[in-house]
């Protein structure tokens, strides 16, 4: 269990305006097909991640953001496919446009990825520095010590004995050490761009912690653009500068995290907030949200996509899609409801809605 936004943050008002965009991700639109159709996973999101800025992307499991992680990778595992949009990194051009050698070039090199079951993206047959010389001779590497000591080195900030853990199995560590570990994987190529599905998933309360304060210092002392996929609230609330909140493939509210935490525009960032457990206080004030999420069989085309489980819904949802307006300076929702409305009332389950 995290610490809920209301309960004090570590997070900072980022200067967006300033900083430039790393990665840029435009109009992207991801489908799978099944049983003979095709069935839209992201819808039209865009989204910026700047240097020195941790963004984090919420939602319910089913909302789309590992497939909006994976399609910045280009890594869309089939029946999946990216149908339209960008995936622009600096110094590099469109990550969409990419194949074969160029994309494995990419990965690793410039774009880091953490995955959400660290234990599967390693060899259990191999010790964790013999995968790390596999990395770097697949890079083409030149240099297989200097990059073995990079490895024990970030092991080491990480908290870790570093040859000990380059020496293991990943069976000889813990959940929380192989998490570590795994980012160790997605930087020892000095990536500028970091990507964590996930990255306190199964993980105790202390693990999660500490796992949350590495991944903070070494986005600082490497100025690093990082992206955090997550379902919990409580963990994005303490680290992210940025938060992004997805449901049923669209992209629905974005902006500060202070900002969208204190005044949240869209009725499901309100459900998210509402919805997460608290560690002080009152411990019982968490709502659950009313209803299911869509899967990707039952995604209206249509109108607003969170209108069955929505409070707040009128006529115009289910025919209109509503599109992303910005409310403050760098915060934007998409919602036909008025913004301070929603920021302010208590809203009340939808009528034959069932938690």
């Amino acid at each position: 269990m995290t610490a809920t936004p209301s309960t004090g943050t570590s997070v900072r008002t980022p200067a967006s305006a300033t900083r430039p965009a790393e990665v840029r991700v435009r109009d992207l639109e991801v489908h799978y097909r099944v049983a003979g159709t095709d069935h839209r996973a992201v819808a039209g999101a865009s989204l910026d991640l700047r240097r020195g800025e941790i963004t984090g992307l919420v939602g319910e499991s089913g909302s789309g953001k590992s497939t909006l992680a994976l399609a910045l990778m280009n890594a869309i595992p089939e029946p999946g496919r990216i149908t339209g949009g960008a995936v622009h990194v600096d110094g590099v051009g469109d990550m969409t446009a990419l194949r074969g050698r160029e994309l494995r070039a990419v990965r690793g090199a410039e774009l880091g990825y953490v995955f959400q079951a660290s234990q599967n993206s390693m060899n259990p047959l191999t010790t964790l520095g013999r995968q790390i010389l596999d990395l770097g001779r697949s890079h083409r590497v030149k240099d297989l010590p200097a990059l073995l000591r990079r490895a024990r080195e970030l092991a080491e900030l990480m908290g870790l004995d570093g040859q000990r853990v380059l020496d293991s199995y990943q069976h000889e560590l813990s959940g929380g050490m192989r998490q570590r570990m795994g980012i160790v994987f997605a930087l020892v190529l000095n990536a500028r761009v970091l990507i964590l599905d996930e990255p306190t998933t199964a993980l105790d309360m202390l693990s999660q912690s500490a796992v949350l304060r590495i991944i903070r210092q070494v986005h600082d002392e490497h100025n690093l653009s990082t992206l955090i996929v997550t379902h919990d609230m409580g963990v994005v609330s303490e680290i992210a500068d940025n938060l992004a909140v997805m449901y049923g493939g669209r992209i629905v509210e974005h902006g500060p995290t202070l900002d969208l935490l204190r005044r949240p525009a869209h009725p499901y960032t309100r459900a998210l907030i509402g919805a997460t457990a608290r560690v002080t206080g009152d411990t019982a004030a968490a709502r659950a949200l009313p209803g299911r999420p869509p899967d990707l069989t039952t995604i209206p085309r249509t109108g607003c996509v969170f209108r069955e489980r929505c409070a707040f819904a009128m006529d115009v949802c289910a025919e209109l899609v509503p599109v992303l307006t910005e409310s403050a300076p760098g915060h934007r929702h998409a919602c036909h409801a008025d913004a301070a409305t929603v920021g302010s009332a208590t809203p009340t389950a939808p009528k034959g809605a069932t938690p």
